[in-house]
């Protein structure tokens, strides 16, 4: 059985296995891509301005880290501007969110064979807008929690969050609802949102190897693997109905 071989009227939807799901994700990230990369441009121009407006420098900051001779004495947030541009780079991940729920908006949108417009990149500004910053700030918590524990673990938490973006946009549903539904469903099928995020994280992050700037075009792509996982589980989205 063809786990998609040609997309129909209504959409094509994934079978529920890791090789399926990261192929139709690649062939609906071809068709929104270059909208993608417009989005990391804003991302890159927002967080280069917040770099500027705080002194913050990288290089600076490692060249620091030699100087100290001994690494583990060393602390990242004594580097003058660390702390305010860290506190910024927090509140502009936080008000970008919704871009990337408009990101996966327009993925359904090419799924369904419908006109992808530029102003779709903004639906989550006009849809569950307050919704979308709660989900956003909770899974940056848990995620931060995992990175801190050795790094290590959220490589098996993050699969539990991969459906609140979704779910927020396709049933409108509250952050709380969101982070719930995504954890029992992706704790049902552990394995292959496990798998899924893990191949969808490393072609994300792919663009890295070419010189950095093609982490603008990859870095998108685990948004696409987000949609194409609703779709194996829950099924094509019903259309949006817009909030007056």
């Amino acid at each position: 059985m063809s786990e998609f071989n040609e997309f129909d009227q209504q959409g094509s939807v994934p079978e529920r296995t890791t090789g399926a799901i990261i192929s139709h994700a690649f062939e609906m990230y071809k068709g929104v891509f270059l909208y993608a990369v417009v989005a990391m441009i804003i991302y890159s121009i927002l967080g280069a301005v917040i770099q500027a407006l705080t002194g913050m420098n990288s290089a600076a900051m490692l060249e620091d880290m030699r100087d100290a001779g001994d690494y583990s004495r060393f602390s990242v947030f004594s580097a003058p501007g660390f702390p305010l541009y860290l506190t910024l780079s927090g509140i502009l991940g936080l008000l970008l969110a919704p871009l990337y729920v408009g990101l996966i908006y327009m993925i359904n949108k090419y799924n369904t064979k419908n006109p992808v417009e530029f102003s779709d990149l903004f639906i989550g500004y006009r849809q569950n807008f307050v919704n979308i910053l709660i989900y956003a700030l909770l899974s940056g918590i848990i995620s931060s929690v995992a990175l801190s524990l050795c790094v290590l673990p959220i490589i098996f938490v993050y699969p539990l969050l991969m459906l609140g973006y979704p779910i927020l946009l396709f049933e409108n549903a509250s952050a709380t609802e969101a982070l719930g539904k995504s954890f029992n469903i992706a704790k049902e099928n552990y394995g292959v949102f496990l798998g899924a995020t893990f191949v969808g994280f490393l072609l994300s992050m792919a663009g890295i190897v070419l010189c950095f700037i093609g982490i603008i075009i990859t870095a998108p792509f685990i948004f696409a693997v987000m949609y194409s996982l609703y779709c194996a589980h829950l099924g094509k989205p019903r259309p949006i109905i817009f909030n007056k």
